[in-house]
């Protein structure tokens, strides 16, 4: 297939400026587009590569425009710009994988260059209408946990932070090949994405067997890892996993969390048994009262950033 076409397709148009006329039509600083460039992980240009479409003007117009009306504060545009290109980086790798991966195992596809064209040009237009939907499903969903909230700053609020982790995962890589080792990332991805939206958690990211996730409720919180302990452990396929949660204040920045809660909940992963969930103090008196649960105190640790750690173990009751 030819590849200028399929650039085309893609991009939605022909690459007509330099970095310089894309500035000029857009009316912003070439200083600050370049560091919106950068910012979205794209490599740097020199002035005379022909390298934009008309969409490239008009995504700085539209930055600099949301800057403008206040919607955006200036010092937050490139990290703002980072995240949104590092989220996305990853959407379009997977997307490509996807795609490759379809006309790889189609002989026609192989075959008919025309064909592949059609098929992209129809894809393309079908995940934005996707990717648009799901974008605001979850917009209406923080917007409306934000609006209900006490705290001043929904940025920084009272929450449950976790980590679920598969044991033993660097001697597995070791032992079995890619293609088992994909299925059973598939499968844990699958089932921590299923139990935690159906406990209205959720992911802040998945790290290759380890996934780091947020509720507002300590039930909720217990249910996630509860569940997903139980869940793995019944598949005779997968690895046992450990979890480590702690509640309190977090900082949620650009789509990640921060802070001596989520740091807590990572040190308390670390020393979990395979098959075991391990809370913090906070998270243990929250849950003493609540019904169907067993949390009995474990013997002091000393772990990096804690001479003495006090984890408590969470059962079912």
């Amino acid at each position: 297939m030819d590849p200028e076409r399929l650039e085309r397709i893609l991009l939605g148009g022909e690459r007509r400026y330099t970095r310089l006329q894309v500035a000029e039509k857009a009316g912003v600083g070439i200083e600050r587009a370049a560091r919106l460039w950068r910012a979205l992980g794209f490599a740097t240009v020199s002035d005379e590569e022909v390298v934009f479409t008309d969409a490239d003007v008009e995504a700085v117009r539209t930055a600099d425009q949301l800057i403008s009306s206040g919607l955006l504060d200036a010092p937050l545009e490139t990290a703002v710009t980072r995240a949104l290109g590092q989220h996305l980086s990853r959407l379009a790798e997977w997307q490509v994988h996807m795609l490759w991966t379809l006309i790889t195992e189609n002989e026609e596809l192989l075959r008919d260059d025309r064909k592949v064209e059609l098929l992209v040009a129809r894809l393309v237009p079908e995940l934005e209408r996707v990717q648009d939907f799901v974008w605001r499903r979850h917009l209406a969903a923080f917007a409306g946990r934000a609006m209900v909230s006490t705290d001043d700053d929904p940025g920084a609020r009272t929450e449950v932070a976790g980590f679920v982790d598969m044991v033993g995962y660097t001697r597995l890589t070791r032992r079995i090949g890619e293609t088992e080792l994909s299925e059973i990332l598939e499968r844990f991805e699958a089932l921590a994405t299923e139990v935690v939206a159906e406990h209205h958690g959720r992911i802040v990211k998945m790290i290759g067997d380890e996934v780091l996730f947020v509720a507002d409720s300590p039930v909720d919180a217990a249910e996630i890892a509860l569940t997903l302990t139980e869940r793995t452990s019944a598949d005779p396929g997968s690895p046992d996993v450990r979890a480590g949660m702690a509640a309190g204040r977090i900082l949620s920045r650009l789509g990640d969390v921060y802070g001596s809660v989520v740091n807590l909940a990572a040190r308390l992963t670390s020393i979990a048994r395979p098959g075991t969930i391990l809370v913090d103090r906070e998270l243990a008196r929250d849950l003493a009262s609540a019904r169907g649960y067993s949390v009995r105190p474990r013997r002091p640790a000393a772990v990096r950033g804690y001479a003495r750690l006090r984890p408590y173990a969470l059962r079912r009751g």
